[in-house]
């Protein structure tokens, strides 16, 4: 399973309640397992901002996805969110172990240099793992999911489903 995890700012002077509003209209439009939280920090230090997950079996699924999300009947609700937003920001994401479902708690960290990935992702306790395939922005390489238990600092704010 892969995720397509998308970080993203509005523009600036856009009300948060009309972006929120866009951006529900276009995952709900756009049918597919995904999720969007509003995050007080992003996970890389860029201020405030959304964190969508949408959920994939596969590469070939991967672009089915993208070409779907600006499709005819998808595209207006996608213009109408992308066209009021600023910065943004991407990664994929390959499912190592656990649920493959959007997390509603995450720790986002990279692995020491110098250890091996299988030291690493032995010393990892958390029950969920994703592992960063592609970087497309300044994205971390391991997110880790847990029911509890973490030592979030980031408040996530669910905004769809």
């Amino acid at each position: 399973m892969l995720a397509y995890v998308f970080w993203h700012q509005p523009r600036v002077g856009v009300a948060r309640a009309d972006y929120e509003r866009r951006l529900r209209a276009f995952h709900t439009a756009l049918s597919a397992r995904s999720a969007s939280f509003r995050l007080d920090a992003l996970p890389f230090g860029a201020g405030d901002g959304y964190e969508d997950w949408y959920l994939v079996e596969d590469w070939a699924d991967l672009g089915a996805l993208n070409a779907a999300a600006v499709s005819a009947g998808r595209r207006a609700s996608h213009d109408s969110v992308a066209g009021i937003a600023g910065e943004g920001w991407g990664g994929v994401y390959a499912l190592i172990r656990g649920a493959g479902e959007p997390p509603s708690t995450t720790r986002w960290l990279n692995k020491p240099g110098g250890e091996s990935y299988d030291a690493f992702l032995d010393s990892v306790r958390a029950p969920t793992v994703w592992q960063r395939q592609m970087l497309l922005g300044p994205a971390p390489e391991f997110c880790l999911v847990e029911s509890g238990g973490l030592s979030e600092v980031t408040v996530r704010t669910p905004i769809h489903p």
